[in-house]
């Protein structure tokens, strides 16, 4: 046999047995069997036959998926290999880089704060950095830029100042196509900066279009300057103020921004190459322990992002403590910015640091209407079903578009609440 085949065999038993059980889960969510909440446990052998072609046609190196629904988890399974040089199988309560998936953790401490009455979403950004008042929007120049070369442009003073709603809605301009990007280039994070540092330079950027005039993702400047405006507006650190209100109330213990470096269960990070391998990436240099990135910075679990979700799925709150009121969970998943806007899919609007399903056909999803979530770009991604009380989340460390909408197919066609095979209608 050869040194590999014990690692094979250890793979395939896993699977097997993640077919067979619930696995523990942190914090206190319970589990249960996918049929006591009206799922089907062999209707779930797809997810796992899904995620093993994923894995063959090296989509990525592994995953861990996660279903629950009404607040028991009834899937946790991990899939395929954590490192790919060592054949170290993933472990189901592995730590990934989830990237965008921190924006909706900011959202939810921007609200919180809303609630507190020391931030609204029509205040300017300036209020709480008054570097940034007076910022100017790019207009472009046609015809003046070369092939390959940054755009060329001219500006104008901004019509308003951006807000906090246009800057959690991806509305705001800032640094969010390609003249602003080119500009931001310039003055981006440096070493040692911490958001106190790097923020204010943003003056120095150009909006890339009237703030509110259409959606463009602001990939992290957005979310940094929201998280800096957590910390002028708390007076706590980013990471103390996500730690304390949001991670331990909910036993996230495995969340943070600090770099787990050395921790065995610190997922390996790839890139899927031109011919259809994956090879090593680099780290990100913000992800560093010093730069608090709002974009971006967040380390987690899939066990630990459910008890995030599943506060948002109930209203607001989780084991008993309270962190925002059912009317603020509501606004936070309605289209402020609606799928008409420019820049906008059909059928998917979006919320308050979230995407919404407004339209389920538009979208060509199996998401009810009003479903909402985000996605990582290393691959994580998530979705919260509120008709259907149900929780997906897929944890990746190479992005795949299509494993991501395959998932969400698989596990929502587990629901099996009709009456049996055979049934005479009006029996049940």
């Amino acid at each position: 046999m050869s040194k590999r085949a014990p690692i094979v065999v250890m793979v395939a038993i896993a699977a097997v047995l993640a077919l067979t059980q619930v696995w523990p889960v942190a914090g206190q969510a319970t589990t249960s069997r996918p049929e006591d909440v009206g799922l089907s446990s062999e209707r779930f052998q797809r997810v796992s036959e899904l995620m093993k072609r994923h894995v063959d046609a090296k989509s990525f190196s592994g995953a861990v998926t996660l279903v629950a629904r009404r607040g028991k988890v009834v899937h946790l399974q991990p899939h395929g290999l954590k490192d790919l040089e060592s054949q170290k199988a993933m472990p189901a309560d592995g730590i990934f880089r989830i990237m965008s998936m921190t924006k909706p953790v900011v959202g939810v401490a921007i609200l919180m704060l809303m609630e507190e009455g020391k931030v609204r979403l029509t205040d300017p950004a300036s209020k709480f950095v008054p570097e940034l008042k007076g910022m100017k929007v790019a207009v472009p120049q046609p015809g003046a830029t070369a092939p390959g070369s940054d755009p060329k442009y001219y500006t104008v003073p901004a019509d308003h100042e951006i807000t906090v709603r246009e800057l959690l809605t991806h509305t705001s301009g800032l640094v969010s196509g390609p003249m602003s990007n080119a500009a931001n280039r310039a003055i981006d994070k440096k070493g040692n900066d911490t958001l106190a540092d790097y923020i204010p330079r943003l003056i120095q950027t150009p909006l890339e279009f009237q703030p509110g005039t259409r959606w463009a993702y602001s990939g992290q400047a957005g979310f940094d300057l929201l998280l800096r405006i957590v910390e002028v507006a708390s007076g706590q650190t980013a990471d103390r103020f996500l730690k304390t209100r949001i991670f331990d109330p909910l036993g996230m213990k495995d969340t943070g921004f600090q770099p787990p470096t050395g921790n065995p269960r610190l997922v390996s990070l790839y890139q899927r190459t031109p011919e259809g391998t994956l090879r090593p990436q680099p780290e990100a240099t913000f992800q560093n322990g010093i730069y608090f990135s709002g974009g971006g910075g967040l380390y987690s679990t899939a066990q630990d992002y459910f008890q995030f979700a599943q506060m948002l799925l109930a209203g607001g709150q989780l084991h008993g403590k309270r962190l925002l009121s059912d009317r603020t969970v509501a606004l936070m998943r309605s289209a402020f910015a609606p799928d008409t806007l420019p820049g906008r899919l059909a059928g998917e609007g979006y919320g308050l640091s979230v995407r919404v399903v407004t339209s389920a056909v538009a979208r060509n999803t199996f998401l009810s209407d009003g479903s909402f979530g985000w996605s990582g770009a290393y691959g994580t991604h998530f979705w919260i079903d509120p008709k259907e009380e149900i929780i997906g989340i897929l944890m990746t460390q190479t992005p795949s578009r299509e494993a991501q909408a395959d998932f969400e197919t698989a596990a929502m066609q587990t629901i099996a609440t009709g009456a049996p095979s055979g049934a005479v209608s009006g029996t049940r």
